[in-house]
């Protein structure tokens, strides 16, 4: 996938309180690019601005929030726009039976609706320019879906469906949109999933509503360290940092051991074999 080359090093990478998004920010900091992170969070916010960085507020799942970041964002880089990383995202575990149309909502409304309109709102200056990258951290769970994930994974479903139109509709406007689909990585990612599983889906009615509760209990303790599985944040950054620099910026990029063999398992594994598999993950 040929691309513009990009005149001006400026990019908003989004969901910047830690994990992924602090690695990027922080990356791409170091290699010469102008960052803008986002975060929700005043805490957040005033961390990453004593850190040097021109921090702006986002909340995905509030459009008036992502329609204020757009212009927020326009106004600090008036001679042109390098790219948008929109890593901000949420997982909210649980049996699809027991996953409230609210709490669905919600997942969309931050992994799907928000991202979408974040882009779409940045997507006039950058046709204007002429060029600009767009880059989607998605999600192995974007091409094979799981038990006790199903809401997650739909929402990274659509947003590959999403870029997978977007990509060819941006043909010949000189921009790039490219799909990171990360493994497991070590961040507060899963400690964070299981307050939403707290919130939103744990209930005396649940149907695995013990296994919801161990289940929060283990992640709220579970601290993974760095190996040949779980790999750190940083690995996604590279990625992403390929992306914005490659001249010919790949349409995917699939981040560490389990992605890769996922995303065979997709392509080339029996719908009855993966159901087996994949009822393994089952709480017993």
């Amino acid at each position: 996938m040929k691309a513009a080359p990009i005149q001006k090093r400026t990019v908003l990478v989004t969901g910047c309180s830690s994990g992924i998004g602090e690695a990027t920010a922080y990356y791409l900091r170091e290699h010469g690019w102008t960052v803008f992170p986002t975060a929700r969070k005043v805490d957040d916010l005033e961390k990453l601005r004593s850190e040097g960085f021109d921090a702006l507020e986002l909340d995905l799942g509030d459009s008036d929030s992502v329609q204020q970041c757009i212009s927020a964002f326009l106004e600090k880089v008036p001679d042109g726009l390098g790219a948008v990383v929109n890593n901000a995202g949420m997982a909210l575990p649980g049996a699809v039976e027991d996953i409230t149309r609210a709490a669905l909502r919600r997942q969309f409304e931050v992994n799907v609706f928000g991202l979408q309109e974040l882009t779409n709102g940045l997507i006039p200056k950058l046709r204007e320019q002429g060029w600009g990258r767009i880059v989607h951290v998605s999600s192995i769970y974007g091409l094979i879906s799981a038990p006790m994930v199903g809401s997650y994974c739909a929402s990274k479903y659509a947003l590959e469906a999403l870029s997978d139109a977007q990509r060819v509709e941006l043909s010949g406007t000189g921009l790039s949109l490219s799909l990171i689909e990360p493994g497991p990585i070590v961040s507060a990612f899963r400690r964070n999933a299981a307050a939403a599983l707290e919130e939103n889906v744990i209930s005396d009615d649940a149907r695995y509503a013990d296994g919801y509760r161990k289940e929060a209990a283990r992640r709220k303790k579970q601290f993974k360290k760095v190996d040949f599985i779980n790999r750190p944040p940083e690995d996604v950054a590279k990625k992403i940092f390929q992306a914005l620099e490659s001249s010919h910026p790949r349409r995917r990029y699939v981040i560490t051991l389990p992605a890769h063999l996922g995303a065979f398992m997709a392509r080339f594994v029996p719908a009855a074999l993966m159901d087996r598999v994949m009822a393994r993950e089952l709480p017993q």
